[in-house]
């Protein structure tokens, strides 16, 4: 149902929709075998509408003008949605089946994102194994100075965690790819491990009475949130992936400047006495036309191959490391975008791929 403004149309509309609906279901039994509590916003769960409503003298509250404050026009857009929405209701019963059907699934993923947030996300992470097992934490308590690398795999977990400074540097390893928040339901992503593990790890807690979705970052660990994966195909899915979480489940993180991009070399160039660590194959054609065709060229295939003193000093180190903070300059835009690349519909994703790619095979 429409969030934006408010006054006495939009009262007239959620009753007229919430009542017209309650009532048809109850009546053809359809809510029975529920075995959760329906309330109002499950009947308008994922509803747009557009109310146009003409009024001889409006009335408005606020100084912003934006709230219709007109009593008799909530009695009368009640009725008028009550009356379409039942004859629609029974002239189309396979329909009205399907959003009864939307409404018992919205209030059961309802009650299941509640309970999954109590269970996992409220729990204060400092009191006795609040944490997951995987965190290599740092000793400094102090946020601003703090940073938590987020690692893609156990192999290269490892070796991040014999090559980090102890005493700012957190390692959380993750587990192959994380869910997408993009296609999943509120339940379905609060009982997804991995993400609960970003959560607890970061010391962030999510939902109050009024908001069920607010973040609370007031007890945020780490000032530096480092997503560090392979530099591959794979390594920039699993970040993308990672940022459609940030951006849709935690933009404050984002918002305040706390996510980053850490960028691994792909090469490392040596002939002789002379290394050199290379990120484009350009770097490496560069080192060659200086140091000889005898130059030996290592490729790493993932952070996992390095050893800890090489990712340390190329990735990790604050000295030397080249980190990209990720940032939102056009929010629409940036919807837009983690709609299209994420999301459900096909067609778009496509387009973009052959209009983009130097090469796909969009059939593989």
């Amino acid at each position: 149902a429409p969030r934006m403004g408010g006054g006495t149309h939009l009262t007239g509309f959620r009753r007229g929709l919430t009542t017209t609906l309650k009532k048809y279901a109850e009546e053809h039994k359809l809510l029975d075998k529920v075995k959760v509590d329906v309330a109002g916003d499950d009947f308008r769960e994922g509803l747009t509408a557009v109310i146009s409503v003409k009024v001889l003298e409006p009335q408005f509250e606020g100084q912003t003008k934006t709230k219709l404050g007109n009593s008799e026009v909530a009695g009368a857009v009640s009725s008028a949605v009550s009356e379409a929405l039942r004859y629609y209701l029974e002239e189309h019963p396979k329909q009205a089946k399907t959003i009864v059907e939307k409404i018992a699934l919205a209030a059961q993923a309802r009650h299941a994102a509640y309970n999954a947030r109590n269970k996992v996300l409220r729990k204060s992470p400092l009191s006795g194994g609040g944490l997951p097992g995987k965190l290599a934490d740092c000793s400094s308590r102090h946020a601003e100075d703090c940073e938590l690398f987020l690692v893609e795999g156990d192999s290269a977990g490892g070796t991040a965690k014999q090559g980090r400074d102890r005493t700012f540097q957190a390692i959380l390893p993750l587990r192959g790819k994380i869910l997408n928040v993009e296609k999943a339901m509120d339940h379905k992503i609060l009982d997804n491990q991995e993400i609960t593990n970003l959560y607890r790890a970061m010391r962030v807690s999510i939902g109050t009475e009024e908001d069920p979705k607010e973040i609370n970052l007031s007890k945020l660990a780490y000032h530096k949130i480092i997503i560090m994966t392979d530099a591959d195909v794979d390594g920039s899915h699993i970040a993308t992936l990672l940022m459609t979480f940030f951006f849709r489940r935690m933009r404050p993180i984002i918002e305040q400047g706390y996510l980053y991009l850490a960028t691994p070399p792909l090469y490392k160039c040596s002939r002789g006495k002379n290394e050199e660590y290379c990120w484009t194959d350009a770097q490496v054609q560069q080192f060659i036309a200086v140091n000889g065709e005898k130059t030996k060229v290592q490729r790493y295939k993932g952070l996992g191959e390095m050893s800890a003193e090489e990712l340390r000093d190329t990735t990790m180190d604050p000295e030397q490391r080249l980190l990209k903070q990720v940032n939102i300059t056009d929010a629409a835009e940036a919807d837009r975008i983690f709609s299209m690349l994420m999301g459900e519909d096909v067609a778009p994703r496509r387009d973009f791929i052959e209009s983009n790619a130097n090469y796909a095979n969009i059939d593989a």
